[in-house]
């Protein structure tokens, strides 16, 4: 059975679309994305879903979390929806939705969180703050969702050195490289692991074999 993903978004998409290329490879067809979320109409991410027919929802937030919720479950009713995904989603997730889909929605940070997360962390904000704070090494995080930012159960995380002379845009750069093939891999794993009744295992992060010139890592 392939299970039926929703992606939120608030920008351009370039997350949702490797999660969609890749989920479209996938010889075992684990997943598939068959809605698109947004907070906002005229942003990337809704033309790169209409692009691949892809279902797409505009819900800008509610008042309060309550209209919010009751806004989001009737798309992600009609759609069957199984997990969530998050790829640039700007929002925190009304409580409600969260326990609906506990331990079937995941979110992609640029850090190595704890560090560098919560609320009004994200985009550029991160690597400014990274490397205001002079730390030599960021990175990728892909965790559960919960009630709080950035703060559910990490399920992969892939670390990327912060050279001399970055800017925010050149280690968001290299960053961006990594999450385009650690977020992908991380769902792949929850998609199986819900398939198979288990829970999800945590995937490798980089060792002794991690160089910061080197090519993102091919994680099964």
């Amino acid at each position: 059975m392939t299970l039926r993903a929703a992606v939120f978004a608030s920008g351009r998409g370039s997350n949702f679309q490797v999660l969609a290329e890749r989920a479209a490879e996938d010889p075992d067809r684990l997943w598939s994305p068959v809605l698109l979320v947004a907070d906002r109409p005229g942003i990337g991410a809704l033309d790169l879903a209409a692009e691949r027919g892809i279902p797409t929802a505009v819900i800008p937030p509610g008042a309060d979390e309550e209209s919010s919720a009751q806004a989001l479950f009737p798309p992600l009713t009609e759609a069957r929806v199984d997990m969530v995904l998050l790829a640039g989603y700007l929002r925190l997730m009304p409580a409600s939705v969260v326990r609906r889909f506990r331990g079937r929605m995941l979110n992609l940070h640029p850090a190595l969180l704890p560090s560098f997360g919560g609320k009004g962390m994200y985009g550029a904000r991160v690597h400014e703050a990274v490397i205001a704070a002079g730390v030599r090494v960021s990175g990728v995080t892909v965790h559960f969702v919960d009630e709080e930012y950035d703060r559910g159960r990490i399920l992969a995380q892939w670390p990327v050195q912060v050279l001399p002379g970055d800017t925010p845009a050149s280690l968001q750069y290299r960053i961006q490289a990594v999450e385009h093939v650690v977020y992908p891999a991380a769902v792949r794993e929850l998609a199986r692991a819900l398939q198979r009744g288990e829970g999800p295992v945590a995937l490798p992060i980089a060792g002794e074999h991690f160089h910061p010139s080197a090519h993102p890592p091919e994680l099964p």
